[in-house]
């Protein structure tokens, strides 16, 4: 799903959904490998029934690897399958059934997002084309010696796309490759696989959730099925948690781990420099033959538990004293519904929600606020109630304009931080990683993958392209010691300035770093399809960003930080002039529709093959008015074909792909469709900085003007070729030790064989639902060629007396809609969260009250705190107004409106510690979660208080010490004690955020030394003293707003 850095985004808000796959590795015995054995207990404690591939998560990586040179013939990219998905399915172990699910054609609303990534694709591979034939032409102008395989053409990565030659491979290759493991492997014996290739309509993962939902409504079906499902796309989530079945996983690489891994040059594909220092020689070998140099390290799998997941937001989205009953799956609905808001492959995301902006935080918070004047759920079964959809709209609405500002303010500090940070190098005469590591001094650090948890800084110049490829704390080193600084040496100087009154200051924004939207080492090649990726959520730097525009060149004319914008917006990205509101309710009517497409697709199936979102640009959500009023519907249409796709999708660059036929109408300039394939086309940046980011401005497919011209043509197609535009059936496959394999021979090869479909008996079949037919092309005991004859492998062969069988595999016919329900039966698993961890969720909704960090504002445009007072709730979980016993042990954190703690010294203990857990439990930066105070901490804050004799404000301290120690900025509803004079309340606020910051800020650079960054042991005392300011400020802003 098109959701930037989702995965990641999830993972740190809930971290227990993740965990590490255990592995059983080959042994290696003699010099020859030895297979793991399967058959033996799954080495993660628990055994798996089903498992699902989205293939296209595993082609896209073996036939163009980024860690390694690719495969030089697309035969060898098929080993390069077999290997890695025998490695998938040696880990998960399912015992009863395999699906191996590639793309077919996609739904319509689909395939505009194919055609701007293949265009792209492209476009970037001519680009590359002419850098290396400059390099090349430079090379030997100087007589160098030349590689030959710089002047090799790369592999066109649009060939992974239905009815191409390629993707006819991948079908044959897959069937050969099930089969030798149904006849050698006796971990496959009873395993049951299904093979959706590319001829079978619809994408891979939705083919797969099709699949689940009809094995669901049999009532034959085990409410008790573990189900995995490997892919890298985010929306796998989604659709796991839209089945309703309680035991499902997701299974992924290991993004997060892959930051260090080595760096290929892009010219000659080789590793261990990047393409600025390429000097286009040969690689030297180790051995005579290679066979010593290194092999690519196994890359880390991890779980995502999606019953996991269902447990946090059981807690996150529950809401007390509804008129209605509440319903945990109909809530979890809502919050998938609620996702595609931010972002998804078919709608362009809302201009004013972002991962980064906490977008989903915002959208839960209203959802939440209006649930229960929506007098019901939003969703039902995959259809949605506009009406109270329209709430959401208008909880949004209200603060569309605050979050344009607010981000501009974010890009306006993070400039600034560049700006100063490239003075002070150059004030340093530190060309920071210009230079090449040969020319480095000893002490100096080279630039290694960030930490996952930090993320990266996107500067703008072009002269910064190099820097580009650091990690985040070496761009922000200054803020980071600033933190450092301020933490270790100004308390003292603080405190003793604030008792005097000798500071005086303007309330402002403390100078942090925003979280910049970066470009994993996988986005640039998820224009090219499927690996889109949430491996895009690694936001590991590993690559050199598409072009990045300076500002000069690509301003950002709309402005939506300034009043006006909406009028801007229209007339700049549509064309139309402010007074034609109409057509903005028409924008947001098919909005509207496109939400209704996507729900139901994830819910319920296709509902439209022919529905599409007609615009590259979405609205605003103030632009959404009386959606209740509208009636949709959708007309279910057919599939393309794989031609007519292909010729939807593919730039003239990829052409090959396609029979001679149809090229003409590509690229001859007397063609009627000659407007759809467009050499050059503007890349609207849309407010980004990174060409990724923006926009591709490409005519949409007029589908009767695509199809009139193609018929025409459709008569010079040979008929071999044809074959490949013909639609398919999912293929059924087993081993002669199944129970099936004797029953189906007798149905379709005994003397009384059948000649139509047979209806297959769950019971005998091992829970398996759905009719089968003959297949045609099977013949039993047979010998089975190995499909490549131009490689040699010591693995495959020929499969002499095949002891497998095939068969076609037809679905359950849909008699009902997917109910969104957990089965009768179904078991839940015990229980993962503590309470402890329900109670860092619930702290988080309280600072989140305003939708993420977006303060509500007066007229004035004074910050709105909520009257609140920290209350803390005893043992036995019952607050007591007069404060915990002093040898109360505090579980939690409470917060009551209007109730005054005395102020006592055995209260001032506890409140540091409840300020503690509010640092601990209000921040969702993965950086602080679960981060502990040192007790020498808590104890140096608690004398500083007694001495003071003040009580100390807790979710404002818990804010600003966030913002410290991550350079994230939080926002949390200001919690305090009533009547306390602002100069002693400020003096206390500064004694606890220094010592805890102090702590805190200690724990994080742990963690990036253990990235192998070191904290420079020199910091500029004005900058401390500027960001301490700027916290006294803060502080003395939100007090005097309260006294007053």
């Amino acid at each position: 799903m098109g959701v930037p850095a989702f995965f990641r985004w999830l993972s740190q808000k809930y971290p227990k959904i993740i965990s590490p796959v255990l592995e059983a590795l080959p042994q290696e015995i003699d010099g020859q490998e030895i297979p793991v054995d399967t058959t033996g207990p799954n080495p993660n404690g628990e055994e798996l029934d089903n498992l699902y591939l989205d293939m296209n998560g595993i082609v896209h990586p073996c036939s163009h690897p980024e860690d390694r040179p690719p495969p030089e013939t697309e035969q060898e990219m098929m080993l390069e399958v077999f290997r890695y998905t025998e490695r998938v399915v040696a880990m998960v172990r399912p015992r009863k059934l395999l699906m191996m699910a590639v793309d077919g054609v996609a739904p319509r609303a689909k395939m505009n997002q194919q055609r701007s990534r293949r265009f792209r694709s492209a476009q970037e591979a001519k680009e590359k084309e002419e850098q290396v034939a400059e390099f090349v032409k430079l090379l030997a102008s100087k007589g160098t010696d030349i590689d030959s395989n710089l002047q090799k053409k790369g592999w066109d990565s649009n060939a992974i796309t239905p009815g191409t030659p390629f993707m006819d491979i991948l079908s044959i290759a897959l069937k050969y490759w099930v089969a030798y493991k149904l006849n050698s492997d006796p971990g496959w014996a009873k395993l049951k696989v299904i093979i959706s290739d590319s001829s079978v309509p619809g994408e891979g993962e939705h083919k797969i959730m099709e699949f689940v939902r009809s094995q669901r409504s049999h009532q034959e079906h085990d409410p008790n099925t573990r189900h995995v499902i490997y892919g890298l796309d985010a929306d796998l989530i989604m659709l796991g948690l839209a089945t309703h079945e309680p035991h499902f996983r997701v299974l992924r690489e290991d993004v997060f781990a892959q930051d260090s891994k080595p760096r290929v040059c892009k010219i000659c594909n080789q590793k261990g420099h990047r393409a600025e220092e390429c000097t286009g020689k040969a690689k030297e070998k180790e051995g005579e033959f290679d066979e010593k140099s290194k092999a690519n390290p196994r890359k880390p799998f991890i779980w995502l538990d999606v019953g996991i997941l269902r447990e946090y937001l059981a807690v996150e989205l529950h809401v007390a004293g509804l008129s209605f009953q509440w319903d945990l799956e109909r809530a979890i609905d809502d919050w998938v519904f609620l996702c595609f808001f931010v972002g998804n492959d078919f709608l362009p995301h809302f201009p004013s929600l972002e991962i980064r902006d906490a977008g989903i935080d915002t959208l839960t918070s209203i959802w939440r606020e209006n649930l229960a004047a929506m007098k019901g759920f939003v969703t039902t079964d995959g259809n949605v109630n506009l009406g109270r959809a329209q709430f959401i709209l208008d909880g949004l609405a209200k603060q569309e304009d605050a979050i344009f500002r607010k981000r501009r303010q974010v890009e306006e500090r993070r400039e600034a931080n560049a700006k100063r940070r490239k003075l002070q190098e150059e004030a340093n005469g530190d060309s920071g990683n210009d230079r090449l590591p040969a020319h480095r001094g000893k002490n100096e650090r080279i630039p290694i993958a960030h930490p996952a948890n930090i993320p990266l800084f996107a500067p703008n110049d072009h002269s910064e392209k190099t820097k580009k490829l650091n990690h985040d704390v070496v761009v922000n080193r200054a803020e980071i010691r600033t933190a450092n600084y301020a933490n270790k040496s100004a308390a003292a100087a603080l405190k003793a300035q604030l008792l005097q009154n000798t500071i005086t200051t303007t309330p402002s924004t403390s100078d942090q770093p925003a979280e910049a939207e970066a470009q994993p080492a996988t986005e640039q090649a998820s224009v090219l399809g499927k690996r889109k990726l949430e491996t895009m959520e690694a936001d590991s730097g590993n690559q050199t960003p598409t072009e990045a525009a300076s500002r000069e060149e690509n301003a950002d004319t709309v402005k939506l930080w300034e009043p006006g914008y909406r009028d801007r917006y229209y007339e700049q990205k549509f064309g139309r002039p402010p007074s034609d509101t109409n057509f903005r309710r028409e924008v947001a009517n098919a909005y509207v529709e496109g939400l209704c497409w996507v729900l139901l697709y994830y819910f319920q199936g296709c509902p439209s093959w022919t529905w599409y979102y007609p615009y590259h640009y979405a609205p605003f959500a103030q632009d959404f008015e009386n959606i209740g009023e509208l009636k949709i519907n959708f007309t279910l249409g057919k599939p393309f074909k794989p031609f007519e796709q292909l010729m939807g999708v593919l730039p003239a660059a990829s052409k090959h792909n396609i029979p001679k036929a149809f090229w003409p109408l590509m690229t001859e300039e007397d063609s009627e469709i000659i407007d759809f394939y467009p050499e050059d086309f503007p890349i609207d940046l849309n407010g980004k900085k990174f060409a990724w980011q923006g926009v591709a401005i490409l005519p949409f497919i007029d589908e009767n003007r695509l199809l009139d011209a193609m018929n025409k043509v459709y008569p010079q197609i040979p008929a071999e070729e044809k074959e490949r535009n013909e639609m398919g059936n999912e293929l059924l496959l087993f081993s002669e030790s199944h129970p099936l394999y004797d029953e189906l021979a007798c149905q379709f090869f005994s003397k009384r064989a059948i000649d139509g479909d047979y209806e297959l008996d769950p019971r005998l079949s091992e829970g398996l639902s759905g009719g089968v037919r003959k297949d045609p092309t099977f013949i039993p005991h047979s010998t089975v060629s190995f499909p490549f004859t131009n490689v040699k492998s010591d693995t495959y062969g020929d499969i002499e007396d095949d002891q497998s069988m095939s068969v076609i595999y037809l679905l359950p016919e849909k008699k009902n809609q997917h109910k969104s329900m957990l089965l009768r039966g179904a078991v839940l698993k015990a229980p993962a969260l503590t309470e402890a961890d329900k109670d860092v969720i619930i702290n988080k909704q309280q600072g989140n009250r305003y939708g993420g960090g977006y303060l509500d504002r007066s007229n004035s445009g004074d910050l709105a705190y909520l009257r609140a007072t920290p209350f803390l709730i005893s043992k036995d979980g019952e607050g007591d107004k007069d404060g915990p016993h002093p040898d109360t042990k505090i579980s939690t954190l409470g917060t009551v409106r209007d109730i005054n703690s005395p102020n006592k010294v055995t209260e001032m203990g506890n409140m540091v510690v409840a300020v503690v857990v509010a640092v601990r439990d209000t921040s969702h930066m993965g950086i602080t979660q679960g981060t502990r105070i040192r007790k020498a901490t808590t104890d140096r804050a608690v004398a500083d208080i007694k001495e003071e004799g003040v009580v100390v404000a807790v979710a404002m301290t818990a804010a600003i010490t966030t913002e410290i120690a991550t350079g994230e900025e939080e926002t949390v509803d200001i919690t305090m004690i009533e009547e306390v004079p602002t100069n002693a309340a400020v003096v206390g606020a500064i004694v606890v955020i220094i010592t805890i910051t102090t702590s805190m800020t200690a724990d994080l650079h742990s963690k990036i030394a253990e990235a192998g960054i070191k904290e420079e042991e020199e910091a500029e005392e004005g900058m401390a003293k500027e960001a301490a300011a700027g916290i006294i400020g803060e502080i003395t802003a939100g007090w005097d707003k309260w006294i007053n």
